[in-house]
């Protein structure tokens, strides 16, 4: 065999050639090895390795690495460490576990290759497997530097282990690995976990021991923050991070101001929610449709329409642009308050701005047309719909159904109902009390008997609207033992009569000369 030297100089010149002459220089590397003279370079280790990667030479790689600890001849660390990452992208496991059993022989290899693999881990979400390659890293005293803590932390924060977050910090910080302060990187997972447990309050105290080591607070640092004590509706301490990070021209994400909103709405302060919009603009952030739509409806909970229309139009006038979801809730919000002209007028505003295709919307304008007898807009409206691609919810058969049932149009009425059903939409306790009240207005009351039997079947529950209607149904059929029946699933399920119902049940009873039941109903609904 020619000399060592010699002969890994020719090696490493055809792996630096085509596929072919690679695969036969690892053919020469496997007979050479065979020499009890021959000693590979790290130079011909590195080439062999990347060669063998690209041809995704698995169970290759894993014998090569074996000649590592063999020559104990490595490649360089960088390449070790990229090895690692390259085989848990693919999905190697086995293959990552054998290089990082021969990889820990080596002080310097180790514990960037340990890094890498806790990387590759973390960003496949495998949050055990980086714990595993840490403890593994324990047990074999590889001393861990700066990254390899920012891993591990971040493993135990994201399956929720916050103490072993504070513990891991603590033992970084007493370490003192560098005179510099940390980086943020570190602070980030440690605030964020703590935040995420509900331990605000001690995040805040680290914050405060960062800066008073002179390292200065980020954006990021200061949205963990803000959402920590959002969290759990801390609003002075929220308030005061909020203030100092808009101070500091470091309010940049809008969620951070989203959160701010939510939890101003949930505290039932709305007011200030319109001060979270001129923060906004002062920061040059897009107030967005997710947070214009959350102020639009914290009015409208917390206020109602009248001031939740009022809010809208005042922030339009401040130049917000609202999307699908602002336009459906206003729109909404219109109907309620009986601002019909409004309605139709933003809603074509919204189709105008390409907004075409929203459910929720076309909800309300059908109910909208339901309330006004406008029955042929209402039609129109849905045909529009369908032609766009979008297909009627159960609130839309519900508010057409219920408009053809005024009119006494059955044939209609049937054929929404038999669409609905065609197309999987599950009928609701509206959808069986509008077309049962329909039967019942045109005196089909068989067929109301019938759409009742098939609403307790499936698990519906009686209430007053559902009665009044039944009771009458079973009265005029005569149909006393289902009558009481009635009463008694009412009375079992906590539905309180009414007087007009109490008096209905009580007539039919006496008319029927069923005494015993008059008295029945008597002791268990008068007064109720």
């Amino acid at each position: 065999m020619p000399d060592s030297k010699d002969f890994n100089t020719f090696l490493c010149g055809l792996l630096q050639q085509d596929s072919q002459t690679q695969q036969l220089a690892y053919e020469y590397y496997k007979k050479a090895k065979e020499s009890p003279g021959f000693r590979p370079h790290n130079t011909t280790l590195k080439l062999l390795i990347r060669y063998l990667v690209r041809s995704k030479k698995w169970d290759s790689i894993v014998s090569v690495s074996d000649d590592f600890k063999t020559y104990n001849v490595f490649p360089d660390a960088f390449t070790c460490s990229k090895l690692i990452a390259t085989c848990v992208r693919a999905r190697k496991f086995r293959v990552v576990n054998s290089l990082l059993d021969v990889f820990k022989l080596d002080d310097e290899k180790a514990m960037l290759a340990f890094d890498s693999a806790m990387r590759g881990y973390n960003k496949l979400h495998m949050y055990t497997s980086t714990i595993t390659v840490y403890q593994r890293m324990k047990s074999a005293q590889i001393v861990l530097d700066f990254g390899c803590y920012c891993q591990i932390m971040e493993a135990y924060n994201k399956i929720g282990d916050t103490d072993k977050v504070v513990k891991l910090f603590l033992e970084f910080e007493t370490r003192k690995l560098d005179s510099t302060p940390f980086p943020n990187q570190m602070y980030r997972i440690l605030f964020e976990s703590l935040g995420k447990s509900g331990r605000a309050f001690e995040a805040r105290k680290f914050f405060r021991d960062m800066t008073r080591k002179g390292t200065s607070g980020d954006s990021s640092m200061y949205a963990s923050l803000i959402f920590s004590f959002a969290s759990i509706r801390e609003v002075k301490e929220a308030e005061e991070l909020f203030k100092e990070a808009a101070e500091k021209r470091l309010l940049r994400d809008p969620e951070v101001f989203l959160k701010v909103v939510l939890m101003y709405i949930e505290q039932g302060l709305v007011e200030k929610t319109l001060e979270i919009v001129v923060a906004m603009k002062d920061a040059k952030v897009k107030v967005s449709d997710c947070i214009l739509c959350a102020i639009v409806n914290g009015f409208s909970k917390r206020r109602g329409y009248w001031a939740a229309v009022k809010v809208y139009e005042q922030l339009i006038s401040q130049d917000c642009i609202p999307g699908q979801v602002t336009y459906a809730s206003i729109i909404n919000a219109y109907c309620r308050i009986g601002l019909y002209s409004k309605a139709e007028m933003v809603f074509q505003e919204m189709e105008t701005m390409g907004f075409d295709k929203c459910v929720v919307a076309y909800s309300s304008m059908v109910a909208m047309y339901g309330k006004t007898a406008r029955l042929r807009d209402a039609m129109r409206l849905v045909a529009k719909m369908k032609a766009k691609g979008c297909e009627p919810n159960v609130w839309i058969y519900n508010a057409l159904m219920d408009m053809h049932g005024k009119a006494k149009n059955m044939r209609q009425v049937e054929k929404l109902w038999k669409e609905m059903k065609r197309k999987k939409v599950i009928p609701d306790k509206v959808s069986y009390t509008t077309i049962i009240s329909a039967y019942n207005k045109v005196r089909e009351f068989e067929l109301c008997v019938n759409f009742y039997t098939e609403f307790r079947m499936n698990g519906g529950v009686i209430d007053r609207a559902m009665a009044g209607i039944m009771v009458g149904v079973f009265s005029k059929l005569s149909r006393i033992e289902e009558l009481v029946k009635l009463l008694r699933d009412m009375k079992s399920e906590g539905t309180r009569l009414d007087e007009r119902l109490y008096s209905s049940s009580l007539n039919a009873m006496r008319d029927a000369g069923l005494q015993m039941q008059a008295e029945w109903l008597q002791q268990n609904f008068e007064g109720t």
